[in-house]
Protein backbone atom coordinates (compact mmCIF):
# COMPACT_ATOMS: atom_id res chain seq x y z
CA UNK A 1 0.00 0.00 0.00
CA UNK A 2 1.89 3.30 -0.87
CA UNK A 3 1.12 6.76 0.43
CA UNK A 4 0.87 10.04 -1.80
CA UNK A 5 1.28 13.20 -0.10
CA UNK A 6 0.48 16.30 -2.66
CA UNK A 7 2.79 19.59 -0.56
CA UNK A 8 1.13 22.87 -2.09
CA UNK A 9 3.69 26.09 -2.66
CA UNK A 10 3.40 28.87 -0.82
CA UNK A 11 2.89 32.22 -3.09
CA UNK A 12 5.30 34.62 -2.93
CA UNK A 13 3.69 38.21 -1.41
CA UNK A 14 5.84 40.08 -3.77
CA UNK A 15 4.40 38.50 -6.84
CA UNK A 16 1.24 37.82 -5.81
CA UNK A 17 -1.43 38.97 -8.96
CA UNK A 18 -3.77 40.08 -5.72
CA UNK A 19 -4.18 43.89 -5.61
CA UNK A 20 -1.45 44.55 -6.90
CA UNK A 21 -0.35 48.07 -5.91
CA UNK A 22 2.62 50.16 -7.72
CA UNK A 23 2.49 52.86 -5.19
CA UNK A 24 3.70 50.41 -2.55
CA UNK A 25 5.75 48.75 -4.81
CA UNK A 26 7.77 51.74 -5.74
CA UNK A 27 7.84 52.17 -1.65
CA UNK A 28 9.65 49.34 -1.11
CA UNK A 29 12.17 50.09 -3.77
CA UNK A 30 12.78 53.56 -2.15
CA UNK A 31 13.02 52.37 1.14
CA UNK A 32 15.27 49.26 0.17
CA UNK A 33 17.52 51.83 -1.64
CA UNK A 34 17.62 54.16 1.41
CA UNK A 35 19.17 50.97 3.12
CA UNK A 36 22.30 51.47 1.12
CA UNK A 37 24.70 52.77 3.41
CA UNK A 38 28.34 52.27 3.52
CA UNK A 39 29.48 49.08 3.40
CA UNK A 40 31.48 48.22 7.03
CA UNK A 41 27.82 49.60 8.43
CA UNK A 42 25.63 47.79 6.47
CA UNK A 43 27.98 44.35 7.64
CA UNK A 44 27.31 45.28 11.21
CA UNK A 45 23.26 45.74 10.93
CA UNK A 46 23.04 42.72 8.90
CA UNK A 47 25.35 40.98 11.65
CA UNK A 48 22.97 42.46 14.05
CA UNK A 49 19.85 41.63 12.85
CA UNK A 50 21.15 37.86 11.73
CA UNK A 51 23.66 36.45 13.74
CA UNK A 52 25.36 33.63 12.73
CA UNK A 53 26.86 31.10 15.42
CA UNK A 54 29.75 28.87 14.62
CA UNK A 55 29.78 25.41 16.78
CA UNK A 56 32.29 24.90 19.28
CA UNK A 57 33.84 21.22 19.06
CA UNK A 58 32.09 20.58 22.78
CA UNK A 59 28.66 21.73 21.27
CA UNK A 60 29.12 19.48 18.25
CA UNK A 61 29.87 16.57 20.02
CA UNK A 62 26.52 17.34 22.38
CA UNK A 63 24.50 17.38 19.49
CA UNK A 64 25.64 14.18 18.09
CA UNK A 65 25.24 12.52 21.37
CA UNK A 66 21.96 13.68 21.70
CA UNK A 67 20.85 12.48 17.93
CA UNK A 68 23.11 9.14 18.68
CA UNK A 69 20.64 8.92 22.02
CA UNK A 70 16.97 9.79 20.05
CA UNK A 71 18.62 7.09 17.52
CA UNK A 72 18.54 4.63 20.48
CA UNK A 73 15.40 5.53 21.43
CA UNK A 74 13.71 4.80 18.37
CA UNK A 75 15.91 1.69 18.43
CA UNK A 76 14.63 0.43 22.08
CA UNK A 77 11.22 1.61 21.11
CA UNK A 78 11.05 -0.62 18.01
CA UNK A 79 12.67 -3.15 19.55
CA UNK A 80 9.48 -3.52 22.25
CA UNK A 81 6.86 -3.48 19.71
CA UNK A 82 8.74 -6.22 17.93
CA UNK A 83 8.99 -8.58 21.50
CA UNK A 84 5.25 -7.16 22.61
CA UNK A 85 3.88 -8.74 19.00
CA UNK A 86 5.78 -11.96 20.26
CA UNK A 87 4.80 -12.58 23.39
CA UNK A 88 1.47 -11.81 21.87
CA UNK A 89 1.71 -14.74 19.65
CA UNK A 90 3.42 -17.19 21.98
CA UNK A 91 0.06 -15.83 24.61
CA UNK A 92 -2.12 -16.57 21.40
CA UNK A 93 -0.66 -20.18 21.53
CA UNK A 94 -0.58 -20.85 24.65
CA UNK A 95 -4.01 -20.07 25.24
CA UNK A 96 -4.51 -22.27 22.38
CA UNK A 97 -3.05 -25.57 24.08
CA UNK A 98 -4.99 -24.79 27.57
CA UNK A 99 -8.23 -25.18 25.52
CA UNK A 100 -6.41 -28.23 23.59
CA UNK A 101 -5.93 -29.64 26.86
CA UNK A 102 -9.89 -28.85 27.79
CA UNK A 103 -11.10 -29.74 25.05
CA UNK A 104 -12.61 -26.67 24.18
CA UNK A 105 -10.57 -25.41 20.98
CA UNK A 106 -12.75 -25.74 18.43
CA UNK A 107 -12.03 -25.17 14.48
CA UNK A 108 -15.31 -24.56 12.65
CA UNK A 109 -14.59 -25.33 9.59
CA UNK A 110 -17.09 -28.14 8.32
CA UNK A 111 -18.79 -25.20 6.56
CA UNK A 112 -16.55 -25.07 4.50
CA UNK A 113 -16.28 -28.10 3.32
CA UNK A 114 -17.18 -29.05 -0.38
CA UNK A 115 -17.89 -32.53 -2.45
CA UNK A 116 -14.57 -33.14 -4.26
CA UNK A 117 -14.29 -33.38 -7.87
CA UNK A 118 -13.81 -36.45 -8.98
CA UNK A 119 -10.60 -35.42 -10.62
CA UNK A 120 -9.22 -34.24 -7.08
CA UNK A 121 -9.60 -38.19 -6.08
CA UNK A 122 -6.37 -40.06 -6.31
CA UNK A 123 -5.90 -43.91 -6.18
CA UNK A 124 -2.35 -45.40 -5.25
CA UNK A 125 -1.85 -49.27 -5.91
CA UNK A 126 0.59 -50.69 -4.26
CA UNK A 127 -0.70 -53.59 -1.78
CA UNK A 128 -1.20 -57.14 -3.08
CA UNK A 129 -3.92 -57.69 -0.40
CA UNK A 130 -6.51 -55.53 1.36
CA UNK A 131 -5.35 -52.36 2.86
CA UNK A 132 -5.99 -52.78 6.81
CA UNK A 133 -4.48 -49.56 8.39
CA UNK A 134 -2.17 -45.98 7.52
CA UNK A 135 -1.38 -43.18 9.04
CA UNK A 136 -0.24 -39.58 7.39
CA UNK A 137 3.10 -38.08 8.96
CA UNK A 138 2.58 -34.53 11.48
CA UNK A 139 3.82 -32.49 8.15
CA UNK A 140 1.08 -33.87 5.77
CA UNK A 141 3.57 -35.00 3.12
CA UNK A 142 3.78 -39.14 3.91
CA UNK A 143 1.34 -41.66 3.76
CA UNK A 144 2.12 -45.02 5.26
CA UNK A 145 -0.16 -47.93 4.67
CA UNK A 146 0.14 -51.52 5.99
CA UNK A 147 -2.17 -54.70 4.80
CA UNK A 148 -2.75 -58.28 4.82
CA UNK A 149 0.20 -58.95 2.75
CA UNK A 150 2.39 -58.38 5.50
CA UNK A 151 3.99 -55.16 3.71
CA UNK A 152 4.22 -51.20 4.82
CA UNK A 153 4.50 -48.70 1.95
CA UNK A 154 5.80 -45.35 2.27
CA UNK A 155 3.84 -43.16 -0.01
CA UNK A 156 4.72 -39.11 -1.30
CA UNK A 157 1.97 -37.19 -1.09
CA UNK A 158 2.38 -34.81 -3.74
CA UNK A 159 3.47 -36.79 -6.46
CA UNK A 160 1.68 -40.63 -5.06
CA UNK A 161 4.95 -41.87 -5.81
CA UNK A 162 6.05 -44.86 -3.37
CA UNK A 163 9.15 -43.92 -1.61
CA UNK A 164 9.95 -47.23 0.41
CA UNK A 165 8.34 -50.69 0.42
CA UNK A 166 8.75 -53.18 3.88
CA UNK A 167 8.10 -56.39 1.61
CA UNK A 168 6.20 -58.69 4.04
CA UNK A 169 7.68 -62.55 5.12
CA UNK A 170 6.54 -65.49 4.64
CA UNK A 171 4.78 -67.58 7.56
CA UNK A 172 7.97 -69.60 9.73
CA UNK A 173 10.47 -66.75 8.91
CA UNK A 174 9.93 -64.57 12.00
CA UNK A 175 13.41 -65.21 12.94
CA UNK A 176 15.32 -64.21 9.64
CA UNK A 177 12.73 -61.46 8.00
CA UNK A 178 13.18 -58.22 9.35
CA UNK A 179 9.34 -57.25 9.22
CA UNK A 180 6.08 -58.82 9.52
CA UNK A 181 5.26 -62.52 8.60
CA UNK A 182 1.62 -61.86 9.80
CA UNK A 183 -1.50 -59.45 8.80
CA UNK A 184 -0.22 -55.97 10.07
CA UNK A 185 -3.74 -54.75 11.99
CA UNK A 186 -2.52 -51.51 13.08
CA UNK A 187 -0.26 -48.72 13.10
CA UNK A 188 0.68 -45.13 14.50
CA UNK A 189 3.46 -42.34 14.20
CA UNK A 190 4.55 -40.09 16.72
CA UNK A 191 3.62 -36.51 16.64
CA UNK A 192 7.11 -35.53 16.11
CA UNK A 193 7.28 -37.90 13.00
CA UNK A 194 10.29 -39.79 14.52
CA UNK A 195 9.02 -43.31 15.21
CA UNK A 196 6.55 -45.82 13.19
CA UNK A 197 4.97 -48.69 15.39
CA UNK A 198 3.07 -51.51 13.37
CA UNK A 199 1.07 -54.31 15.10
CA UNK A 200 0.30 -57.87 13.05
CA UNK A 201 -1.64 -61.19 13.57
CA UNK A 202 1.57 -62.64 15.29
CA UNK A 203 1.08 -60.51 18.50
CA UNK A 204 4.39 -58.12 18.22
CA UNK A 205 4.63 -54.70 17.75
CA UNK A 206 7.51 -53.61 15.31
CA UNK A 207 9.24 -50.02 16.02
CA UNK A 208 10.69 -48.00 12.68
CA UNK A 209 12.60 -44.92 12.08
CA UNK A 210 9.91 -43.31 10.08
CA UNK A 211 12.08 -41.60 7.76
CA UNK A 212 14.56 -44.30 6.78
CA UNK A 213 11.72 -46.98 7.33
CA UNK A 214 14.90 -48.52 8.92
CA UNK A 215 13.96 -51.40 11.92
CA UNK A 216 14.45 -50.16 15.36
CA UNK A 217 12.65 -52.72 18.12
CA UNK A 218 10.63 -55.05 18.31
CA UNK A 219 8.20 -55.51 21.63
CA UNK A 220 6.42 -58.61 22.84
CA UNK A 221 4.15 -59.56 25.70
CA UNK A 222 0.45 -59.04 24.02
CA UNK A 223 -1.15 -62.80 24.30
CA UNK A 224 -3.09 -61.94 21.12
CA UNK A 225 -3.11 -60.14 17.72
CA UNK A 226 -2.47 -56.16 18.64
CA UNK A 227 -5.21 -54.72 17.38
CA UNK A 228 -4.74 -51.16 18.27
CA UNK A 229 -1.75 -48.53 18.26
CA UNK A 230 -1.39 -44.94 19.51
CA UNK A 231 1.49 -42.58 20.23
CA UNK A 232 0.75 -39.86 23.41
CA UNK A 233 0.99 -36.38 21.48
CA UNK A 234 4.17 -34.88 22.19
CA UNK A 235 5.91 -37.92 24.03
CA UNK A 236 7.41 -41.36 22.40
CA UNK A 237 5.20 -43.15 24.90
CA UNK A 238 3.02 -45.49 23.31
CA UNK A 239 -0.11 -47.41 23.93
CA UNK A 240 -1.14 -50.69 22.18
CA UNK A 241 -4.40 -52.93 22.59
CA UNK A 242 -5.12 -56.31 21.73
CA UNK A 243 -7.50 -59.23 21.41
CA UNK A 244 -5.92 -60.28 24.85
CA UNK A 245 -8.45 -57.71 26.08
CA UNK A 246 -5.38 -55.75 27.43
CA UNK A 247 -3.96 -52.26 27.38
CA UNK A 248 -0.09 -52.20 27.58
CA UNK A 249 1.83 -49.04 27.39
CA UNK A 250 5.84 -48.95 26.02
CA UNK A 251 8.30 -46.16 26.52
CA UNK A 252 10.07 -46.25 22.73
CA UNK A 253 13.02 -43.69 23.94
CA UNK A 254 14.02 -45.98 25.92
CA UNK A 255 12.78 -49.57 24.50
CA UNK A 256 11.09 -50.58 27.48
CA UNK A 257 7.83 -52.02 28.54
CA UNK A 258 5.81 -50.32 31.24
CA UNK A 259 2.40 -51.67 32.17
CA UNK A 260 -0.41 -53.01 31.58
CA UNK A 261 -3.86 -52.37 31.94
CA UNK A 262 -7.23 -54.58 32.16
CA UNK A 263 -10.95 -54.13 31.93
CA UNK A 264 -12.09 -55.27 28.72
CA UNK A 265 -14.33 -58.33 28.97
CA UNK A 266 -14.09 -58.84 24.90
CA UNK A 267 -11.36 -58.10 22.56
CA UNK A 268 -10.48 -54.78 21.97
CA UNK A 269 -10.92 -53.31 18.59
CA UNK A 270 -9.49 -49.35 18.54
CA UNK A 271 -7.32 -47.66 20.49
CA UNK A 272 -6.74 -43.55 20.57
CA UNK A 273 -4.80 -40.52 22.16
CA UNK A 274 -4.02 -36.93 22.41
CA UNK A 275 -1.53 -35.09 24.72
CA UNK A 276 -3.17 -36.48 28.13
CA UNK A 277 -1.86 -39.45 29.98
CA UNK A 278 -4.73 -41.25 29.40
CA UNK A 279 -5.89 -43.36 25.82
CA UNK A 280 -9.67 -44.47 25.47
CA UNK A 281 -10.68 -47.78 23.56
CA UNK A 282 -13.33 -49.65 22.17
CA UNK A 283 -14.14 -53.57 23.66
CA UNK A 284 -15.57 -54.94 20.31
CA UNK A 285 -18.74 -57.04 22.02
CA UNK A 286 -18.40 -56.10 25.68
CA UNK A 287 -20.30 -53.43 24.08
CA UNK A 288 -18.21 -50.97 26.06
CA UNK A 289 -16.12 -48.02 25.48
CA UNK A 290 -12.86 -46.86 27.86
CA UNK A 291 -11.23 -43.84 28.72
CA UNK A 292 -8.14 -45.16 31.07
CA UNK A 293 -6.52 -42.57 33.23
CA UNK A 294 -2.43 -43.95 33.15
CA UNK A 295 -1.33 -41.86 36.16
CA UNK A 296 -4.58 -42.70 38.50
CA UNK A 297 -4.22 -46.53 37.68
CA UNK A 298 -8.35 -46.33 36.91
CA UNK A 299 -10.64 -46.34 33.91
CA UNK A 300 -13.94 -44.74 33.47
CA UNK A 301 -16.52 -47.08 31.35
CA UNK A 302 -19.07 -45.98 29.00
CA UNK A 303 -21.90 -48.13 27.56
CA UNK A 304 -24.28 -46.93 24.37
CA UNK A 305 -24.31 -49.28 21.39
CA UNK A 306 -26.01 -52.09 20.48
CA UNK A 307 -23.96 -54.31 18.65
CA UNK A 308 -19.95 -54.71 18.39
CA UNK A 309 -18.12 -51.25 18.78
CA UNK A 310 -15.52 -51.52 16.02
CA UNK A 311 -13.67 -47.98 15.77
CA UNK A 312 -13.20 -44.88 18.08
CA UNK A 313 -10.81 -41.98 17.15
CA UNK A 314 -10.62 -39.24 20.09
CA UNK A 315 -11.84 -35.36 18.22
CA UNK A 316 -10.79 -33.49 21.45
CA UNK A 317 -9.30 -34.15 24.64
CA UNK A 318 -13.47 -34.23 25.67
CA UNK A 319 -14.83 -35.35 22.98
CA UNK A 320 -14.54 -39.22 20.66
CA UNK A 321 -16.88 -40.90 17.99
CA UNK A 322 -17.24 -44.35 17.71
CA UNK A 323 -18.46 -46.93 14.96
CA UNK A 324 -20.35 -50.40 15.73
CA UNK A 325 -21.37 -52.92 13.41
CA UNK A 326 -25.28 -52.60 13.84
CA UNK A 327 -24.57 -48.93 11.85
CA UNK A 328 -24.58 -46.92 14.70
CA UNK A 329 -22.08 -43.59 14.99
CA UNK A 330 -22.48 -42.20 18.37
CA UNK A 331 -20.56 -38.86 19.77
CA UNK A 332 -19.39 -38.92 23.07
CA UNK A 333 -18.07 -36.60 26.25
CA UNK A 334 -15.47 -38.29 28.62
CA UNK A 335 -17.70 -36.87 31.06
CA UNK A 336 -21.35 -38.52 30.76
CA UNK A 337 -21.68 -42.19 30.69
CA UNK A 338 -24.29 -42.59 27.78
CA UNK A 339 -23.87 -40.99 24.00
CA UNK A 340 -24.48 -37.46 23.69
CA UNK A 341 -25.79 -38.14 20.04
CA UNK A 342 -26.28 -41.46 18.08
CA UNK A 343 -26.73 -41.91 14.36
CA UNK A 344 -28.57 -45.04 13.40
CA UNK A 345 -27.97 -46.75 10.25
CA UNK A 346 -25.83 -44.16 10.06
CA UNK A 347 -24.69 -45.38 6.40
CA UNK A 348 -28.32 -47.02 5.68
CA UNK A 349 -29.19 -50.69 4.69
CA UNK A 350 -29.12 -53.31 2.10
CA UNK A 351 -30.76 -56.59 1.68
CA UNK A 352 -33.71 -57.39 0.30
CA UNK A 353 -37.19 -56.10 1.75
CA UNK A 354 -37.86 -56.94 5.25
CA UNK A 355 -35.24 -58.52 5.58
CA UNK A 356 -32.58 -55.33 5.52
CA UNK A 357 -29.30 -55.15 7.14
CA UNK A 358 -27.25 -51.66 8.35
CA UNK A 359 -24.41 -51.17 6.64
CA UNK A 360 -21.17 -51.99 8.95
CA UNK A 361 -19.46 -48.94 9.91
CA UNK A 362 -15.98 -50.20 10.20
CA UNK A 363 -13.66 -47.18 10.25
CA UNK A 364 -14.00 -43.05 11.69
CA UNK A 365 -11.95 -40.26 11.35
CA UNK A 366 -12.04 -36.86 13.13
CA UNK A 367 -10.34 -33.76 12.14
CA UNK A 368 -8.70 -32.96 15.51
CA UNK A 369 -10.00 -30.00 17.94
CA UNK A 370 -12.48 -29.38 15.04
CA UNK A 371 -16.17 -30.02 14.24
CA UNK A 372 -15.88 -32.29 11.03
CA UNK A 373 -15.78 -36.24 11.17
CA UNK A 374 -15.74 -38.97 9.07
CA UNK A 375 -16.99 -42.53 8.91
CA UNK A 376 -16.84 -45.12 6.21
CA UNK A 377 -18.81 -48.37 5.72
CA UNK A 378 -18.16 -51.75 5.43
CA UNK A 379 -19.36 -53.60 2.40
CA UNK A 380 -18.80 -54.67 -1.12
CA UNK A 381 -21.40 -52.57 -2.65
CA UNK A 382 -22.71 -49.01 -1.89
CA UNK A 383 -20.14 -48.49 0.16
CA UNK A 384 -19.15 -44.76 0.74
CA UNK A 385 -17.22 -42.20 2.94
CA UNK A 386 -19.85 -39.83 4.90
CA UNK A 387 -18.77 -36.47 6.16
CA UNK A 388 -20.34 -34.97 9.11
CA UNK A 389 -20.68 -31.88 11.26
CA UNK A 390 -20.77 -31.83 15.01
CA UNK A 391 -23.23 -29.48 15.85
CA UNK A 392 -22.99 -26.99 18.75
CA UNK A 393 -21.92 -28.67 22.03
CA UNK A 394 -21.45 -31.58 20.50
CA UNK A 395 -25.49 -32.49 20.58
CA UNK A 396 -25.37 -34.00 17.23
CA UNK A 397 -24.28 -35.27 13.95
CA UNK A 398 -25.34 -33.38 10.87
CA UNK A 399 -24.34 -35.08 6.85
CA UNK A 400 -22.44 -32.61 5.04
CA UNK A 401 -21.48 -35.37 1.74
CA UNK A 402 -20.61 -38.66 1.03
CA UNK A 403 -17.73 -39.95 -1.51
CA UNK A 404 -18.53 -43.49 -3.08
CA UNK A 405 -16.32 -45.78 -2.36
CA UNK A 406 -15.84 -49.45 -4.05
CA UNK A 407 -14.96 -52.03 -1.13
CA UNK A 408 -13.96 -51.64 2.63
CA UNK A 409 -13.18 -48.83 4.06
CA UNK A 410 -10.71 -50.41 6.57
CA UNK A 411 -9.11 -47.04 7.52
CA UNK A 412 -9.70 -42.99 7.66
CA UNK A 413 -7.30 -40.34 8.55
CA UNK A 414 -7.54 -36.82 8.09
CA UNK A 415 -4.40 -34.32 7.29
CA UNK A 416 -3.22 -32.13 10.12
CA UNK A 417 -4.11 -29.62 7.99
CA UNK A 418 -7.31 -30.68 7.02
CA UNK A 419 -6.57 -30.19 3.31
CA UNK A 420 -7.29 -33.71 2.74
CA UNK A 421 -8.51 -37.40 4.04
CA UNK A 422 -7.24 -40.57 3.12
CA UNK A 423 -8.93 -44.34 2.61
CA UNK A 424 -7.70 -47.43 2.80
CA UNK A 425 -9.61 -49.93 1.04
CA UNK A 426 -9.75 -53.48 0.43
CA UNK A 427 -11.84 -56.51 -0.76
CA UNK A 428 -12.81 -57.52 3.02
CA UNK A 429 -12.73 -56.87 6.18
CA UNK A 430 -9.38 -56.17 8.21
Amino acid sequence: MSSSFFIKKKENPKFSKKGTNSAVTKRKVKEQSSVNLSPAVSKKRQSREEPVYEETPQEKKLRLAKLYLDQLREEEDKKAEEESFESDLIAGRLQDEVLEQKGKLQRLIAKDLMTPDPSEIRLLRGHKLPVTCLVISPDDKHIFSAAKDCSIIKWDVESGRKLHTIAGGRKGTEDRHVGHTAHVLCMAISSDGKYLATGDMNKLIMIWEAETCKHLYKFTGHRGPVSGLSFRKGTHDLYSASHDRSVKVWNVDENAYVETLFGHQDVITGLDSLSRERCVSAGGRDRTVRVWKIAEESQLVFHGHEGSIDCIQLINEEHMITGADDGSLSLWSVNKKKPLSTVKQAHGCHGDAGLEQPHWVASVAALQNSDTVASGASGSHNSKVQLWKCAQGFRGLEPLFSVPVTGFINSLKFSSSGQFLVAGVGQEHR
